[in-house]
């Protein structure tokens, strides 16, 4: 690869969040993942556009967790409509990125959980984000 290709890649990586690591280091809201309480999603895709006009792929790894069984049970029965409101999300997200930035993870957390919320009907299950990487 040569020198502007690897300027040209955007990679934000976090930690991913496997049950074991995620019981041996709480997250930032100050509660523990069991793992009974998580399942992981799919990786979510989303195509970006790179500054020197060639396009790219957002990768999104994520999972959720849920305390509450019944609510868990409704999120492992609903993940195909879970997929389907993050693909969204994620393509909305990746086609208002600007070219050359870095992905504001905030922001995607943020509308991600909103999406969850949606499709499980309720709040309860909190979105928990790996690997958010452009390439």
């Amino acid at each position: 690869m040569d020198r502007r290709a690897l300027l040209g890649l955007a990679a934000v990586v976090m930690p991913a969040l496997t049950p074991s690591a995620a019981e041996a280091s709480p997250p930032s809201g100050g509660g523990t993942v069991s793992e009974a309480s998580y399942f992981r999603l799919p990786i979510v895709t989303a195509s970006i556009l790179h500054a020197n006009g060639r396009r790219g792929v957002l990768s999104i790894e994520t999972g959720l967790d849920v305390p509450d069984a019944v609510l868990r049970t409704r999120a492992e029965q609903s993940a195909p409509r879970l997929r389907a409101a993050f693909n969204t999300v994620a393509q909305r997200f990746a086609g208002g990125l600007r070219p050359g930035m870095p992905p504001d993870i905030d922001q995607l957390a943020s509308a991600l959980q909103a999406a969850a919320n949606t499709a499980l009907g309720r709040p309860g299950a909190r979105v928990l984000l790996g690997t958010v990487m452009a390439v």
